[in-house]
């Protein structure tokens, strides 16, 4: 796509071929997101009721979509040029103000958060306007259109901010709703119309790897939570059998998505003709459920280890089946994007949870939670092996 870049223009040179590797500005950018996790799974573990789970769903729908979003342009933009640097310094730096303010935006900093994420949205998408050279029209013009729906949004972020209560959450609700649809309906705008597919083509190996790493970074952030959990607990049995489901419980999300799926998803993004429209569904989407999954096994991680015993209330209960069950629709889904058919290792592991779920009440948060890592196990073995016995009849 930048193939025929001037001279100092920003946009990365694609080499046919050739992989274009995540930087490190990429991952230093990334270290932001981490924190962010960190504050939106401690949010919902202290607010672990219907209106708070809303108010945490609304937080982690933003924080995904400043981060995919800044994933896409710097997939087009080159990260090793100083003014790229730059923004992602910048948007470090409001990444944190966003972060900072997840656990009372829905209180007393709610117009800091709006500000921080309508600034990063908004001058972001600015930047890469005046990064595209002229003669790049259909770039210049998708730009364009994204900015526009990106300013609209703003409004209702910053309109939100000032707002209190009920009005702040819808239209915050809004505002995510018109984010989300925006992609799908190709950022249409009056006179521009509709975007291009080639307007959306991306360098696929380095998008992949992008939300790859995102990944790494929401089960890395459930491992620190555990870690730092199981050390100021009393060593019991009952303690180091949950400390040992929830770490087995992050292992299996990492074989499940990275053993095949992460590497067939590279090589068909990086193959596609319509690399823009698999990367808008498999990766802008898609990997939405499978971040929420691990975030919320993650809450339900904490809860197990500080209360293995006795009968499991409905937080243990939505937390330590929902996590894994929101990740296993997420990766079906993204597993059918890339490779056509539905995984039916998944399948079988979503009806066992909500089977187990059945059976919940009656268990304590331990066995409950050794039940759904057992089934995630299964869940992981059975594909590794059907997917083997494939390459062996090929």
């Amino acid at each position: 796509m930048a193939a025929d870049n001037p001279r100092g223009a920003m946009f990365r040179v694609i080499v046919p071929n050739q992989h274009s590797r995540v930087t490190f500005v990429e991952l230093f950018f990334d270290l932001v997101f981490v924190f962010a996790v960190t504050q939106i799974s401690h949010t919902l573990l202290h607010h672990f009721t219907p209106l708070g789970a809303l108010h945490v769903a609304v937080l982690f729908l933003a924080v995904w979509w400043v981060w995919v979003f800044t994933a896409w342009v710097t997939n087009w933009l080159n990260p090793e040029l100083t003014p790229v640097r730059l923004l992602l310094f910048a948007m470090m730096l409001g990444g944190l103000v966003l972060s900072t303010t997840i656990p009372t935006a829905f209180e007393g900093r709610g117009l800091w958060f709006a500000i921080a994420y309508a600034t990063m949205q908004v001058g972001r998408t600015a930047f890469w306007l005046l990064a595209t050279p002229p003669h790049r029209t259909a770039v210049r013009h998708n730009a364009i259109r994204i900015l526009t729906w990106l300013s609209i949004s703003a409004v209702l972020w910053i309109a939100g901010g000032l707002a209190e209560g009920n009005t702040r959450l819808w239209l915050w609700i809004a505002a995510v709703a018109w984010e989300y649809v925006s992609p799908a309906a190709r950022f249409w705008v009056p006179m521009l119309g509709f975007s291009s597919v080639e307007a959306w083509a991306v360098e696929g190996g380095h998008m992949a790897e992008r939300c790859s790493l995102f990944v790494i970074i929401a089960l890395g952030e459930a491992i620190v939570v555990n870690g730092a959990t199981f050390a100021e607990l009393e060593w019991t049995a009952s303690n180091i059998l949950a400390f040992v489901s929830a770490l087995s419980c992050a292992v299996v999300m990492w074989w499940i998505y990275f053993h095949k799926g992460a590497e067939a998803g590279a090589e068909r993004i990086s193959k596609s003709s319509e690399s823009g429209r698999l990367a808008r569904l498999a990766y802008t989407y898609l990997h939405m459920p499978i971040i929420a999954g691990i975030i919320l096994t993650a809450v339900s991680d904490e809860l197990v280890l500080k209360h293995p015993s006795g009968h499991s209330d409905i937080r243990t209960i939505i937390s330590t089946i929902g996590g894994p069950l929101v990740f296993l629709v997420g990766t079906i889904l993204f597993k059918l994007a890339i490779r056509g058919f539905l995984q039916l290792s998944h399948g079988v592991g979503i009806v066992l949870l909500l089977v187990l779920w059945w059976f919940a009440a009656g268990l304590s948060p331990l066995w409950l939670s050794v039940a759904t890592t057992v089934i995630m196990i299964v869940v992981a073995v059975w594909e590794s092996l059907s997917l083997g016995s494939q390459v062996e009849e090929a």
